[in-house]
């Protein structure tokens, strides 16, 4: 089943009683702000940047940690293939139980849980390693050990040529991957608020 259009998601979130998806983000900000990390979901701008380096004629299994409202969501389901799979991984359950009521298609999963359980999580949907990964987590923020811990999973559960795609404000969220991935792209992106810094960590 392909990506449904706005006018379908908007006619059954509000079937379900839920907030626009601007609402739906502040709420999980005032309510989780340290696991949020932003007043704002990501700029089009940003998003169409971030993907721009990933290869989806050669993607089967794309992975999203915090993937929010869905920001990146589906705009990645715009560009997957038929065959392939999207998985969304988050802590929040308000924004798990939003993307699944919103999103209807044979393509995407939404897991409540950790990043940390990637490789459970993907060998779970029958995959042996994913394509790509992205994620807006603030690592900065998270529980100490926690990001170090999704970094070093991240890279042993990305196939060869594959890439880690993390967007975030601090420019030290780079020393939490870093160590696993030795070949790493960097840009910015100014139209976003805040301006962000981009990464492509790579699997080589």
């Amino acid at each position: 089943m392909p990506a449904s259009t706005a006018a379908e998601r908007r006619s059954r979130r509000r079937a379900a009683g839920l907030p626009s998806p601007a609402m739906m983000f502040l709420k999980g900000f005032f309510k989780h702000p340290v696991m949020v990390g932003a007043i704002a979901s990501s700029s089009q701008r940003l998003v169409r940047h971030m993907l721009s380096k990933v290869d989806f004629d050669q993607c089967k299994l794309f992975v999203e940690y915090g993937p929010g409202v869905g920001t990146f969501t589906r705009p990645i389901l715009d560009r997957l293939a038929p065959d392939a799979k999207l998985v969304v991984i988050d802590t929040n359950p308000d924004f798990i139980a939003y993307l699944r009521a919103t999103i209807i298609d044979s393509r995407f999963s939404a897991v409540l849980g950790s990043a940390a359980d990637i490789k459970q999580i993907v060998k779970d949907h029958g995959f042996e390693h994913a394509d790509y990964i992205a994620s807006g987590l603030p690592f900065s923020t998270l529980p100490p050990g926690v990001g170090d811990a999704i970094a070093k999973a991240t890279s042993e559960i990305i196939r060869p040529g594959g890439a880690f795609l993390v967007y975030q404000y601090n420019p030290k969220v780079r020393n939490f991957f870093a160590p696993y991935f030795p070949r790493i792209d960097h840009a910015m992106e100014w139209v976003n608020i805040p301006p962000a810094q981009l990464w492509w960590a790579w699997k080589d």
